[in-house]
């Protein structure tokens, strides 16, 4: 897929993932990605329950069209709830407005779309990701990937994909179909090399991987006994790795963060790297470990 800049700007966060992110905060964030050259946004309706979507396309409304690449996700729809009660219970900080149904059927990727466009008030979508297809593999194999090729074809969709946290599925989708992209979370790491042999049929097919969960929920920004690992506590094993790659860019003068996130890009079928801020200096610290030059001796040792 053209125009995939080395970073992408994944707006999970600014969904209120986890805890509240304010509406300036929020734009900020965004607008610091946009003034560090970043120009892919990623977003999904399932942030925040829309959350995400809105303030997205309302940060992005007034920027020149041409000049970013805009990918949201299908498999979700949104719908309202007649007498919300209490908060969202999927990790998200936004009170339980609507209801996420399952839908991977050709009639529900339209509507997706439809929706989507709506909440971020934008005139296209460039790419569209089936996402978490394990929930229902054959119907986003039978009729939602089909349905987002029938868009692309149209012009509607610049180019569709998968985006998950999982191997197997997108391998699937890369040797059965031609999509554009994979987008995949916490599985080509510092720490999870469980996504090579996608990326290498990815390479071999034409197919560019976006990696996304690069910090694999956090642990390879600070490693400690609190740290959280595929959103779970981490393991002790896990933990003890951690500590040695740690260990082992301290002794090359590195951040573990900076060698988190250049890692991925040596793979030739990595295009861009995701990084999810919620603040102006998250973005601003990701750009800077992204570019710190890094000797080629730590790879060798990593």
């Amino acid at each position: 897929m053209r125009n995939l800049t080395d970073l992408s700007f994944g707006a999970a966060g600014i969904g209120n993932l986890f805890s509240v992110v304010g509406e300036q905060d929020a734009r900020a964030t965004v607008d610091a990605a946009w003034d560090a050259g970043i120009r892919v946004f990623d977003t999904a309706p399932h942030y925040g329950l829309g959350l995400s979507e809105r303030r997205l396309g309302a940060a992005l409304r007034t920027r020149p069209r041409a000049e970013f690449v805009l990918s949201t996700k299908v498999g979700r729809i949104l719908e309202p709830v007649a007498e919300p009660e209490g908060q969202d219970t999927e990790g998200f900080a936004v009170p339980a407005a609507f209801r996420r149904v399952l839908d991977y059927s050709a009639d529900g990727v339209r509507r997706s779309i439809e929706a989507s466009l709506e909440r971020l008030g934008l005139d296209r979508i460039d790419l569209a990701l089936i996402h978490d297809p394990d929930f229902d593999e054959e119907q986003a194999l039978g009729e939602a990937f089909p349905a987002l090729a029938r868009l692309r074809e149209e012009g509607v969709l610049g180019a569709v994909g998968v985006g998950m946290n999982q191997t197997r599925i997108p391998l699937r989708f890369v040797r059965e179909t031609d999509i554009d992209v994979v987008l995949l979370a916490g599985r080509h790491t510092l720490l999870d090399r469980s996504g090579t042999e996608l990326l290498d049929a990815a390479a071999e097919r034409g197919v560019d991987m976006v990696i996304g969960g690069v910090f694999n929920s956090g642990l390879l920004v600070d490693p400690r006994p609190t740290s959280t690992y595929d959103y779970k506590t981490v393991a002790p094993d896990v933990l003890a790795k951690a500590l040695r790659l740690k260990a082992t860019c301290e002794r090359h003068g590195v951040p573990l963060r900076a060698a988190a996130l250049q890692f991925p890009a040596r793979h030739p079928a990595v295009k861009s790297v995701l990084i999810g801020a919620r603040s102006p200096r998250e973005v601003r610290d990701c750009v800077e470990m992204a570019r710190l030059p890094i000797p080629d001796a730590l790879w060798a040792e990593v």
